[in-house]
């Protein structure tokens, strides 16, 4: 049985609330798991402590046991320090696609050429 420490969403329409929970990777996100280690309530700042909760010493142990968290998870756990996130690098994430470079490259062509032809007259 593959686990998982993941998120299952709560609260109502526009006000998730969320709790951390150890499940079965089989089972639906807001279905049934094994044990409840903590909350997330993304509504409140950044900086308040009552936004992460954990239950540290049970989310040592299913780390142990062999749980993986998902992505969410893990930033919560590296910030608690229990656990290392590897630290992540796409420096060509905001670079625009190839087709966006053609587009880019024509309108300059066409703004250059435009520049020329009254220069000339």
């Amino acid at each position: 049985m593959s686990l998982k420490i993941r998120l299952a969403r709560g609260g109502a329409k526009k006000r998730p609330y969320y709790r951390i929970v150890i499940a079965d990777a089989r089972a639906p996100r807001d279905g049934r798991f094994i044990e409840k280690v903590g909350t997330f309530n993304p509504l409140l700042g950044k900086d308040d402590p009552a936004r992460v909760t954990l239950v540290t010493e049970r989310v040592q142990h299913w780390l142990n046991v062999g749980a993986q968290p998902t992505d969410r998870v893990l930033r919560f756990l590296d910030a608690a320090g229990l656990a290392k996130r590897a630290t992540r690098s796409n420096p060509t994430k905001g670079e625009p696609g190839a087709k966006a470079k053609e587009r880019a490259e024509a309108r300059a062509a066409a703004a250059a050429a435009a520049a020329e032809a009254p220069a000339s007259e």
